[in-house]
């Protein structure tokens, strides 16, 4: 046996030792992941919010590691499908997800999913959060949030407002609105955000609570109007829009999210250097304001504080769906 291959079996055997406790140089430890190409999946179809943040993260990120990282969208299901599919891989740190809001915490509570958040997945950091805006039509007579209600209250049920679906944040925001002011409206529910947008600029309904991306465009532009954000202070994105709060709805904070989560069981050595690299890559500036082009906000949190917060979610809209009886199609 040559003295090469010797010297290296040695440093190999010590390196093994060191990692044991724990002393093992960063540098050569690091190098075992990731060695190949990494695959971000996104639960919902290319072109939305979440698929658009993939792609700004995984650019990032493979920057970061020297690595490609691809995004591969398996939508369905209000982003049960993807979160089935991620669930189902190899816990070796090959396969991630984006998940949000919806698959993550809603989609469990009004159905039956084919996965469960805590046994399936490791959470690993928040990275977006982004406010929900009240819209009605540039020729609508309501201009404030107060005349939303007055007209609600006047006339129960004359007031019809668009989702995307049953449990969707546009639903689920609305039936907040509609029990913290004690008022009743009409659901008009499409399949899709982008549908319910269209009827509302079209007039043939009354409002809508949605997320920035569909309708940001045409408040810049004067065809909607935004009457109230469902974040818990003024925006820094949507400086101008007021909350509902101080449109004298108190208590109605419904953000959307996303964080990343690995399937269960995958090493702690790859969730530390997946953490570690979000962090970095949530706090790039570029990242930043490539976010807020989308209207949401670029984030980072630790494991602990993305389990929380996660747990806190669906603790609000579990009440919130059995209170209502919100059940999927």
């Amino acid at each position: 046996m040559s003295d090469v291959l010797l010297s290296r079996r040695r440093f190999q055997r010590r390196l093994m030792a060191l990692a044991a406790v724990g002393l093992a140089p960063m540098g050569a430890l690091a190098q075992a992941f990731p060695n190949k190409p990494v695959r971000l999946i996104v639960t919902y179809p290319p072109g939305g919010s979440s698929d658009l943040m993939a792609r700004i993260v995984a650019q990032k990120l493979g920057e970061h590691w020297g690595q490609q990282v691809l995004v591969d969208s398996k939508p369905g299901a209000a982003g049960s499908i993807g979160m089935e599919f991620a669930a189902r891989q190899a816990a070796d740190g090959y396969s991630v997800v984006i998940g949000n809001l919806g698959p993550a915490a809603v989609n469990p509570l009004i159905s039956k999913v084919p996965y469960n958040m805590e046994r399936d997945f490791i959470p690993i950091a928040l990275t977006a959060t982004g406010p929900n805006i009240l819209v009605v039509p540039a020729a609508s007579p309501h201009r404030s949030l107060a005349d939303i209600l007055a007209a609600a209250r006047a006339k129960p049920n004359a007031v019809t407002f668009g989702t995307s679906g049953p449990g969707s944040m546009s639903h689920l925001a609305t039936e907040m609105l509609m029990r913290q002011a004690q008022v009743k409206m009409v659901n008009v529910p499409y399949k899709g955000g982008g549908q319910a947008v269209n009827d509302l600029l079209g007039g043939q309904i009354d409002m809508m609570i949605s997320d920035a991306l569909p309708v940001v465009q045409f408040i810049k532009t004067g065809r909607l109007r935004a009457l109230a954000i469902t974040s818990g202070a003024r925006s820094p994105l949507f400086p101008d829009i007021p909350t509902f709060a101080e449109g004298g709805v108190q208590g109605l904070v419904a953000e959307n999210w996303w964080g990343v989560f690995l399937p269960a069981n995958t090493p702690k050595s790859i969730v530390d250097a997946y953490h570690a690299g979000l962090v970095k890559v949530m706090a790039d500036a570029e990242v930043k304001e490539k976010f807020a082009g989308l209207g949401v906000q670029a984030r980072s949190s630790t494991q602990d504080e993305f389990r929380a917060f996660l747990g806190s979610e669906t603790a609000k809209y579990a009440k919130l769906v059995a209170d209502n009886n919100i059940k999927a199609d």
